[in-house]
């Protein structure tokens, strides 16, 4: 086969002497023309065609903008190009080429060198919008970026209420280095899992964690930081462990039961000699695609976590606004659980409620004045039983099967209990705080690092007037141009008044 050539440039020039020089005279304030020829050496480009002429093709920082956000989404820039003519009115009017696009992205991505330097300067940038973002990088002896560590306002308010409760996970191939993402993370008050920080490291040995630690420690302000909870895939060694691991512990099994379960799947992985996990809950993974940068894998991994808080924020509105049909025969305290805990923690609890009512007070011993051990068994089975023990002056209640301690929600034998001492209401010692509905009221705190629900209220407004404005605006070449420069308009003058306000 020929050997393929590719071809030159199509020539455009044609040594037209075709000119106009104009000068700036101060004394009169004006351009004077001082030179003039219109003799072409070649026929005049049709009128239709001007602006495809080099200098007439410009794009305007509107579209620049808008071009550079669709990028960050993933859009292609041929579906952008797409997306910028229907809105002008036809490829005609756009006023520029997809060349010009490509140009224009070059010239985004070099004003800033090195991927390093990108996802540096990208931090700094979320760092002006969010004061509280804390992050941090180190380097080798060469200069070179080893590891970087990130965690933005919101997270850091998550963990001042969550952080009974921490994990972290390694994941690999996530960007377009391989080199793993760690992820700290919880659950918040609706059981969904919440980010806590986030790092690139470039391999996992003690110091690299150790830092990584200290760096988790800096942002919290937790200095007594050292209870993280281990991914249990990653001390066994096996990754079906982790389902029937999560199985035996969550089941409501009883005692001899669980021992047998236990003891078999000890055997069934080989782990007589190897230290269980305390505990364990299934972790969401949010995927983001191999092929990006660091930069970019910032970007598209800072959408994820902020998909997660958009679902916290309705579920918050569903806590709020919906109240579930009580479905259990001990109504008063079920509705009490509803007033008081997040719509999905009650939906956990309501089965012990239930259960509550196959339960029954076997025994009632009183070893003090202030201890009371209530004897409870299921009905029909007096061969299994549990101990719940009730400390009259401090109002606690304990029980054998340690599911408050381990879950935060009161099991089923204490409800018992509850109803047999005719107690309509979960008892303060029972609420765990991290489930209830108003566990964010205690972020309203005097130094004002807090969620403004308010001002989420009126970006939601916004955002709905502004896809009104755009279905309208966008049908006329005319009234998109207007509405488009308007709003750049009101953009650059906020955005310099809240520059200004950020001066020291």
């Amino acid at each position: 086969m020929e050997k393929r050539k590719k071809e030159p440039r199509l020539e455009t020039k044609t040594g037209c002497e075709a000119r106009m020089d104009v000068k700036f005279v101060p004394e009169t304030g004006r351009w004077h023309i001082f030179c003039f020829s219109d003799e072409h050496n070649h026929d005049l480009l049709d009128t239709q065609f001007s602006a495809m002429l080099h200098a007439h093709r410009k794009m305007s920082e509107a579209d620049i903008m808008q071009m550079m956000n669709m990028l960050k989404f993933g859009i292609s820039t041929s579906q952008i190009f797409g997306l910028l003519a229907s809105q002008a009115g036809g490829y005609e009017f756009v006023g520029y080429g997809s060349r010009d696009m490509y140009n224009e992205i070059a010239r985004q991505r070099r004003q800033i060198h090195g991927d390093a330097a990108r996802v540096l300067k990208k931090l700094e940038d979320m760092r002006l919008k969010d004061p509280q973002l804390y992050f941090k990088a180190c380097h080798d002896s060469r200069g070179l970026l080893r590891n970087l560590f990130w965690s933005d306002g919101i997270s850091q308010l998550d963990y001042r209420l969550f952080r009974d409760v921490i994990a972290f996970d390694t994941m690999y191939k996530k960007n377009k280095y391989s080199c793993p993402l760690v992820i700290f993370s919880g659950v918040n008050h609706h059981n969904q899992t919440i980010v806590f920080a986030t790092a690139f490291i470039v391999d996992e040995t003690t110091n690299t964690y150790i830092w990584l630690l200290r760096q988790l420690m800096f942002a919290m302000k937790d200095y007594a930081l050292g209870h993280l909870i281990r991914n249990a895939t990653s001390n066994v060694g096996n990754p079906s462990f982790t389902s029937k691991f999560r199985k035996i512990m969550l089941e409501d099994y009883e005692i001899p039961v669980f021992k047998r379960k236990w003891v078999q799947l000890i055997k069934e992985f080989g782990l007589e000699d190897k230290p269980w996990v305390n505990n364990m809950y299934e972790e969401k993974h949010m995927y983001v695609g191999s092929q990006y940068d660091l930069t970019s894998f910032v970007e598209h991994f800072q959408r994820c976590v902020a998909h997660l808080r958009f679902k916290e924020f309705n579920a918050d509105y569903e806590s709020t606004r919906e109240v579930p049909v009580m479905q259990t025969c001990i109504e008063l305290l079920e509705r009490f659980a509803a007033e008081l805990y997040t719509h999905e923690i009650f939906l956990l609890f309501r089965p012990f409620l239930s259960r509550a009512g196959s339960m029954r007070v076997l025994n009632k011993i009183e070893n003090n004045e202030d201890c009371i051990k209530y004897i409870v068994c299921k009905h029909g089975r007096p061969d299994f039983l549990w101990i719940v023990e009730f400390h009259q002056e401090e109002m606690i209640f304990m029980c054998t099967c340690l599911r408050m301690e381990s879950f935060g929600i009161p099991c089923e034998h204490i409800v018992k209990v509850l109803v047999d001492k005719d107690i309509c209401e979960i008892l303060r010692s029972l609420v765990l705080d991290r489930w209830n509905k108003n566990v964010k009221s205690a972020l309203n705190d005097p130094s004002g690092f807090t969620r403004n629900a308010v001002v989420i209220s009126r970006q939601s407004t916004l955002m709905e007037f502004s896809k009104q404005l755009a279905a309208v605006a966008a049908k006329v070449p005319e009234r998109y141009e207007e509405t488009r420069d308007k709003i750049m308009g009101l953009y650059s003058y906020y955005k310099a008044a809240d520059e200004g306000t950020n001066q020291p």
